[in-house]
């Protein structure tokens, strides 16, 4: 629902509202007729949670259109994606505490392979740990580019930011990552006029960049990717009335958050267990709480079937901890599909889970899989529906009219 008719029916409460994202949790069997990751996981505890609550399917953007990452999560929270369109440099930036205002220009940075004819032989130069990715920041960081400021920080493994400051700047700017090896990497260019000095300025810092590189055996080349700025979105004190946190590993998610108002909640730790006690800390902080699990999502892209289902199943083994604090609204769901089978981001729609024993009606669902949600009380719909569920369901909304 949008903000502007759902605002006005905002009720004070003290309820407490959980968003627990699997990262590309929808599947696809890999044999006819077999299940899905979720499906051939095996999840007494949310299988608990789906014969008590209720399920349904998200559609992430619009039928038939696979999202990426930033505005899949950006529907979960309730945004239009079509309406709010962020570019992945932007959550990168934010995601790890860089400076970032309005007309700067950030974009997400891939460290990749070339061999000796510019050509890209891995696009993530190996998945490189983030250790030995952090003093080739460092050679990056030393870049001068006339006339701007260029700041640029390390992500995760291969990954990195690079935010752009100065006078004039469009972010309406092309990737240059060509999503294939046997090709150089694409020169940055203008999707807009007014964009054209911003992309002669980024390919000299590219250029620079390969300069700075070329001794390297495995990370000798950079690709630049979802160009962006500040959008000035609504934060949720302001369209929710909630008092948001975050508990997420990976910076992109963080940086989505905090685009969105959430407090970035530090811990040590990549497990779900780690998360969920990263929660249950500041539990009597917030009215909301995001949480996102990332492993999921890798392991669909690596194709890893089994690895998939293990990462599920390690969500479910420790669960327990976060019903402990009985959230009286607790979502399950991801935020978009990975299948295995295709190793990469699809279009499906997404299971969905809601679990709140005040207010829901069960239906006649036993178990948390797709074909289970696929005959679910919720049915089918949006994504960016889901908070208006959240909040009804934690008896935040007033009616509609007399």
């Amino acid at each position: 629902m949008p903000h502007k008719y759902l605002q006005p029916l905002l009720n004070e409460r003290t309820s407490k509202i959980v968003l627990l994202v699997l990262d590309g949790l929808g599947g696809l069997p890999v044999e006819p007729g077999g299940p899905t990751e979720l499906e051939a996981a095996h999840t007494p505890h949310l299988d608990r949670l789906a014969a008590e609550g209720s399920l349904g399917q998200t559609i992430p953007i619009r039928p038939g259109i696979t999202p990426g990452s930033g505005p899949a999560h950006l529907a979960l929270f309730g945004y239009d994606p079509l309406a709010y369109a962020v570019g992945r440099g932007a959550l990168s930036a934010l995601g790890v505490g860089m400076d970032f205002a309005p007309g700067d220009v950030a974009a997400r940075g891939n460290f990749c392979t070339l061999d000796q004819n510019g050509l890209i032989t891995d696009r993530r130069a190996g998945r490189i740990p983030t250790d030995e990715a952090a003093p080739l920041v460092e050679k990056l960081r030393a870049i001068r580019v006339p006339g701007v400021r260029v700041e640029v920080a390390p992500v995760k493994e291969y990954r990195f930011a690079v935010v752009m400051r100065g006078e004039g700047l469009s972010p309406h700017l092309a990737d240059t990552d060509p999503q294939a090896t046997g090709k150089p990497p694409l020169p940055v260019t203008a999707t807009q006029p007014e964009a054209e000095e911003t992309a002669r300025l980024f390919n000299q810092w590219i250029a620079a960049a390969r300069k700075a590189l070329a001794d390297q055996p495995r990370a000798n080349g950079v690709t630049l990717r979802g160009f962006a700025t500040d959008p000035g979105m609504p934060k949720y004190r302001e369209v929710y009335g909630l008092r948001a946190a975050c508990v997420a590993v990976y910076p992109m998610y963080k940086g989505v958050s905090r685009l969105v108002g959430m407090d970035v909640v530090p811990f040590e730790g990549e497990s779900p267990a780690d998360e969920f006690a990263a929660a249950a800390r500041i539990w009597d902080e917030y009215d909301f709480i995001f949480i996102h699990i990332k492993k999921t999502d890798s392991m669909g892209e690596d194709g890893n079937f089994q690895g998939k289902v293990k990462v599920i199943e390690s969500v479910d083994a420790a669960l327990p901890a976060l019903l402990e604090r009985k959230p009286d609204v607790l979502m399950v769901t991801g935020d978009h599909a990975t299948p295995a089978r295709l190793r990469s981001h699809s279009w499906h729609p997404v299971p969905f889970l809601l679990w709140a024993p005040a207010s829901h009606l069960p239906d006649a669902q036993t178990a948390f899989g797709e074909r289970a949600c696929a005959r679910g009380g919720l049915g089918t719909f949006l994504a960016q529906e889901a908070m208006s569920l959240a909040l009804a369901h934690a008896l935040r909304l007033k009616k509609y009219g007399a």
